[in-house]
């Protein structure tokens, strides 16, 4: 699944209440289709992000070698 982490946190704020005009998302690496994901689902949502990796596998986790970037970064 593509930024199933971030999509997650920004559920969890629309629930609260906070739009998606309100929300920036600042990330270290981004991959294309977690990007439009983001953008279908939350209209308005700013994001920011170092590099855009282009390239992602059959599970959505970038490549090479960062693999699910929410699993790193949560040791989930």
């Amino acid at each position: 699944m593509y930024g199933g982490t971030i999509v997650a946190a920004i559920d969890l704020l629309v629930d609260r209440g906070v739009t998606s005009k309100q929300i920036k998302v600042v990330s270290a690496v981004a991959a294309p289709p977690a990007l439009q994901k983001l953008s279908n689902k939350f209209p308005g949502l700013h994001v920011y992000t170092g590099i855009i990796d282009s390239e992602v596998d059959e599970r959505g986790f970038i490549v090479p070698g960062l693999g699910d970037a929410g699993d790193r970064s949560f040791a989930t």
